[in-house]
Formats: C-alpha cells, sequence, structure tokens
C-alpha cells in the first residue's frame, strides 16, 4: 500500500548550513535529515522581488544523496567548460573579494 506523502508536515532537522551571498543573490547550501536518519541537501537561491517591495523570491531544489555524485561531475563539467572555453579571458576571481571590498 502507498504512503500518501503530508505536505504540510514540520521542516525536518537542518544538520548544516552554507550561506553564500553573491551579489544581489544569496545561496543556501542545508544539509537536512529525514525522520529515518537518511540525508538530502536543499539549495535555495534568494533574491530581492523585482517589485521592490521588501520581499525576496526563493527558488530551492532537493538532491538526494544517489544524485550527489551525478550533479556534482554536471555542475563541474557545465561551470568548466564556460570558464575554459565560452568565457577563458575572464576574470572569475572578481568576486572572490570580501563583501566589503566589493564596489
Amino acid at each position: 500500500m502507498m504512503q500518501e506523502e503530508n505536505y504540510n508536515r514540520e521542516p525536518q532537522e537542518e544538520i548544516f548550513s552554507k550561506r553564500v551571498r553573491a551579489g544581489k543573490r544569496t545561496y543556501f547550501f542545508d544539509v537536512k535529515a529525514t525522520r529515518n536518519s537518511d540525508y538530502y541537501i536543499t539549495i535555495t537561491e534568494s533574491k530581492r522581488s523585482k517589485y521592490d517591495d521588501g520581499t525576496f523570491v526563493k527558488m530551492k531544489i532537493h538532491l538526494y544523496k544517489e544524485d550527489f555524485n551525478k550533479f556534482s561531475d554536471g555542475l563541474s563539467e557545465t561551470i568548466g567548460h564556460v570558464k575554459s572555453h565560452l568565457l577563458p579571458e575572464y576574470n572569475f576571481d572578481e568576486y572572490d573579494k570580501p563583501e566589503e571590498e566589493q564596489g
């Protein structure tokens, strides 16, 4: 018998969180645990609403352990392609400065 998903349940326990501020966007990488002590990652992009009303728009994906390697490999390959083939002369390191040093 299939068990029906309960989408109104309490959020699962958060184990680890990493916030990455990137210009007008902030990314959150959160490790969470299920009730069965299994782990997954949520990746959230947060940015100010285009309506300048003080609200934020959030987009979220869930990444499950069986997909970690494929996701990581695909992301690395895609970033590598852009850096080496599409924008080889671009200085990606300029964005690695601490926020207070950026204009």
